[in-house]
């Protein structure tokens, strides 16, 4: 299954996109037209698209291209161009496993620490907005920042908004000792993300952006990475805020088990000769194709991750660890998941099998010798004998639910923390996920479609376009004040002992206390602290 969970997070496969989103941008302004389709960063200038409402400039490099002695090696920074570079397409994506993609097709390559910057009208040197730099998801493994089209941000919101790449993969995380004489092992992708930051910090405000009001935002993969830049010693002071969407941010890989995973990988690799310095020389000459498959550090459920490695100088900690001791920076959070994030996981999975195993072969390869409580938790009766609606929730409360639980409650002891629960339960999913004899629901990512013009499954009707213009007031509203309080929408009460999140579904906006007891989040604290 470990290809299903690849397809899912990388989004692709939730909105469809054989297209990326920037071919559905208007056509770019004249080459010669003067003003705002020109904007001077500190390494040269750009011409990006300006459209009705909005500016959108594409592919800007933050950093040098990570490519032969740079490979596996901390950002550097870009080099300068002369003249204007064309900013009106998407830079390359990061090199992935594309068989697992369905956005294939479209070219991938070292060269690809680019972002994406969108502005609304009005912003201006003179005249700045706040800033959120969203960070994609793929499970450290796949995805891209083009695929976010962030025009309703920009438009609606009149927030400035850039989407980032950053390595993936073994280009991103392996934590071979051999790759880093000094120690600092792996989470090359999580310092790409801290070079993106940096860059906002610096060239921002010629775009119209505020430098002292950024948010960083990011879902499933991307909340994770926002999880470790609250704990992370570089990224401090580069973010006021932080919005954290479906993050199983305790899915961490620890140093000890990344090492020897890596160590693993290069054997497999062919790079088995005795001295460090010639495997680190025989990594480095790998063709890309051989590196497209991630080392898999962590168990997830049925599945496996990559990612960033904690015990190391760019991650001292886990940031489960420190959202415990309420040791994260004291700023407002933004932090939620939907109410059937696995559903989509066992939707592919029935469709790859043709069927699902017996539930309880299901709940044995996600909980091992725990199968036997959750299955006294989670009683097929309980779900019509349906498998897959069981097994969903199971797994959905595990690995999402009580863990973003967890992580909310700690925060709220330390500022103001706004929690959600997405519960369009129609939510459009793409037409082979509808076939499928149980409904996906309010599954991962589908919230996306509601910040997001990323297209692919069906149209959102009237209903549900409703619901996403009040979402993109309140991320926005966020974005600017650090409280999501909106003008004409219901009161989004802060977190505390009270547990009250915001339901976000269609007809009407609803206030929640039993988010933990609906999950069963003392449950899984229970059994969880057995082991």
């Amino acid at each position: 299954m470990r290809t299903a969970l690849g397809l899912l997070l990388t989004l692709a496969v939730l909105i469809g996109c054989s297209k990326g989103a920037s071919e559905t941008h208007p056509q770019p302004a004249p080459v010669g037209q003067p003003g705002p389709a020109v904007v001077q960063t500190a390494t040269g200038a750009v011409r990006g698209v300006v459209a009705p409402g909005y500016r959108v400039f594409d592919g800007i490099p933050y950093a040098a291209a990570p490519v032969g002695p740079l490979r596996w090696q901390p950002p550097q920074p870009a080099a300068p161009w002369p003249g204007v570079r064309d900013a009106t397409k998407p830079g390359l994506r990061c090199i992935q496993d594309t068989s697992v993609d369905p956005d294939y097709g479209r070219p991938t390559g070292e060269d690809c620490l680019n972002l994406n910057v969108w502005t609304p009208d009005g912003a201006s040197r003179s005249s700045q907005k706040p800033v959120m730099v969203w960070i994609h998801g793929g499970g450290f493994l796949n995805g891209s920042a083009d695929i976010y089209d962030a025009r309703w941000m920009a438009t609606q919101g009149d927030i400035v908004v850039v989407t980032v790449n950053y390595r993936l993969g073994a280009l991103g995380f392996l934590a071979h000792p051999a790759l880093s004489p000094d120690g600092n092992i792996g989470n090359y992708g999580l310092a790409d993300q801290q070079a993106a930051l940096r860059w906002v910090r610096d060239n921002i405000a010629e775009f119209g952006g505020d430098p002292t009001k950024v948010t960083i935002a990011g879902e499933s993969a991307g909340a994770m990475s926002v999880c470790d830049h609250l704990v992370a010693p570089d990224s401090a002071g580069l973010f006021r805020a932080a919005i954290l969407q479906s993050g199983p941010c305790q899915a961490q890989a620890d140093r000890a088990t990344a090492t020897r995973v890596s160590a693993e990988y290069a054997t497999s690799a062919g790079c088995t000769e005795p001295e460090p310095d010639a495997i680190a020389a025989c990594l480095r000459s790998l063709p890309t194709p051989k590196l497209q498959r991630g080392p898999l550090y962590v168990r997830f459920g049925p599945d496996e991750l990559t990612g960033p490695v904690t015990g190391t100088d760019r991650l001292p900690v886990d940031p489960m660890a420190d959202v415990a001791l309420s040791r994260v920076p004291k700023i407002p959070v933004l932090i939620g998941s939907n109410g059937d994030e696995f559903a989509m996981f066992t939707a592919i999975q029935y469709l790859k099998g043709h069927g699902l195993p017996p539930y309880p072969k299901l709940l044995s390869h996600a909980f091992g010798s725990d199968a036997t409580a959750v299955a006294e938790h989670y009683p097929l009766d309980r779900y019509s004998g349906n498998e897959g609606l069981a097994y969903s929730a199971a797994v959905t409360d595990s690995l999402f639910a009580c863990p973003a639980d967890r992580i909310a409650s700690g925060l709220a002891h330390t500022d103001q923390v706004y929690a959600y629960e997405f519960n369009d339960r129609t939510a459009p999913a793409p037409d082979p996920l509808r076939a499928v004899p149980f409904p996906v629901g309010a599954s991962h990512s589908l919230e996306l479609r509601y910040l997001f013009d990323v297209g692919g499954a069906p149209p959102l009707n009237p209903a549900q376009r409703e619901l996403s213009d009040q979402m993109v007031a309140y991320w926005s509203q966020f974005v600017k004040n650090g409280t999501p309080a909106v003008s004409g929408l219901p009161d989004w009460p802060q977190m505390g002992a009270d547990g009250k999140r915001m339901s976000l579904e269609t007809g009407q906006l609803t206030i929640t206390e039993d988010f933990s007891v609906r999950h069963q989040c003392q449950f899984w604290a229970t059994l969880k602290g057995a082991r």
